[in-house]
């Protein structure tokens, strides 16, 4: 799977992220998750279809319920991207910290 950018937009909503966090730790139903905030069980299961329409989230039925996990193939090209971004940061600030240097001999 590829990083997509909607990914990191969805994360922008500290619900989605709280509830991406608990995924993490293991399969969730909605109703076992909207115990755990303080908005509606409907509300609950926008976000989650916000989470999986970006690919971050997967769900199963099982038996009358739709267990919803961490996806971790979504999540290594999420952190993949990250390091690029990290990568290509500290490189520019290693250049900058170069270039001040030149400068001042």
């Amino acid at each position: 799977m590829t990083y997509q950018p909607e990914a990191l937009l969805a994360l922008g909503d500290p619900t989605r992220l709280a509830i991406l966090e608990r995924l993490v730790d293991g399969p969730r139903a909605v109703v076992e998750l909207a115990s755990e905030f303080p908005i509606s069980r409907p509300a609950v299961s926008q976000h989650l279809r916000v989470l999986k329409d970006v690919g971050l989230v997967t769900d199963e039925a099982v038996g009358n319920r739709r267990m919803y996990r961490a996806d971790p193939v979504a999540l290594g090209a999420l952190r993949d991207q990250l390091d690029t971004f990290w990568t290509r940061a500290m490189a520019a600030y290693k250049a900058a910290v170069e270039d001040q240097d030149e400068e001042e001999s």
